[in-house]
Order: C-alpha cells, then structure tokens, then sequence
C-alpha cells in the first residue's frame, strides 16, 4: 500500500455538496497517495488539516463554502492562513458576499472561487494546476 503523501480538504455545511465533491474529485486526483477529507464542521477540518500538516502530509488545497452555520468559510481561511500561510484556498460558493471574496483576494488569501452550480469539467480546469504540482 502507497503512503498518504497528500491531502485535499473539502469544508461545506451541505453533505450532499460534499457527496458530489467526492464523487467528482476522485475522477481526477491520485488516491494512491492522495487523501480527500469531507467536514461539515469548520472546526473540526482545522483541527485535521493541523494534524495533516503536523504529519508531514501536504495538503494541496482546501475547498470551503462561504455561507455555514458556524462560521463563514472568509472566517474559516482567515483562520487556516493565520496558522498555515502556505495553504492554498479555494472557496466554492452559491451565495458569497462578493466583496469579501473580493477582499480575500486582495490579501492572497484566496487562490479561486468557483460559484454553485458549478460545471464539472470547469471545476477540474481550476484546480488541475493544484494537482499538477504534486506529481
């Protein structure tokens, strides 16, 4: 069995949305050495990308909704980039508050957002060069 040299980490409130992550990122990411982790609770996807990272796993992107319950996900990357400034972050979103997006840009906090609905095929063009760097 190949070691987890890498991570992916989807964060949405909607387990449905997540599902469909799943299913489409499979598609095109190695899984013998990739590891895609599913959270509805922000919370916890900081306390596993910390774990992650402490175990030497780099994690390639982190994808987060905007509008959650606990936090929005302009919180959450605040959050994660305060403590992992190298993480790249992809937020993936139907009812973004555009000019936070557009604030989270301007600090390079936020590599790419992608509105819900989103189309498969251009959802790949956006995060290939993510995937392209790890092999």
């Amino acid at each position: 069995m190949t070691e987890m040299k890498y991570a992916v980490v989807c964060v949405d409130d909607d387990p449905y949305i997540l599902q469909m992550l799943g299913f489409q990122l499979t598609k095109i990411m190695d899984q013998e050495c990739t590891l895609i982790e599913y959270f509805t609770d922000p919370n916890q996807a900081i306390e596993n990308i910390d774990i992650l990272i402490k175990d030497e796993i780099d994690v390639i992107f982190v994808m987060v909704d905007y509008q959650m319950p606990k936090m929005t996900g302009a919180e959450l990357i605040r959050k994660l980039k305060e403590k992992h400034p190298h993480l790249k972050c992809v937020m993936l979103s139907g009812q973004a508050n555009r000019s936070s997006v557009d604030l989270l840009k301007s600090e390079n906090l936020l590599e790419e957002f992608i509105e819900k609905p989103w189309d498969e095929e251009a959802l790949f063009k956006t995060l290939r060069p993510f995937i392209s760097s790890t092999k």
